[in-house]
């Protein structure tokens, strides 16, 4: 049998009944014609989520790379500014106490690097 050959399948995922049933039958072991379970796992490697990045993880990145402290409202508005995907914080006002003060220079360039870094841009 020849191992070069594969298939890949995209799964649309709805609450629809399906047309029609398919029925696959895969034997995973070491023998000839069978899938082996390390490839899989290392295929799977390519496929999984990046980590989520967090504001402590950007803030200790700034701090040993820059020796800055920054704060998380100055990593929102980083991203704020730059169109990125904001979410929605538990501890999160209506109206604001005092305006949002945006980040000298020096600190937004560290954390457009962090985030550049962490591959977030």
């Amino acid at each position: 049998m020849d191992n070069d050959n594969h298939v890949e399948t995209i799964v649309l995922l709805s609450h629809k009944s399906p047309d029609s049933v398919i029925n696959v039958k895969v034997e995973f072991g070491e023998d000839d014609g069978k899938v082996l379970l390390d490839a899989i796992a290392e295929r799977a490697k390519k496929y999984q989520p990046k980590s989520k990045i967090t504001y402590r993880m950007i803030q200790e990145y700034v701090e040993k790379k820059y020796g800055l402290k920054v704060h998380t409202a100055y990593i929102a508005e980083v991203k704020r500014s730059l169109g990125l995907t904001m979410y929605d914080a538990p501890n999160a006002v209506e109206e604001l106490k005092h305006p949002r003060k945006y980040p000298p220079k020096e600190k937004v360039e560290a954390i457009t690097d962090a985030l550049k870094y962490f591959e977030v841009i």
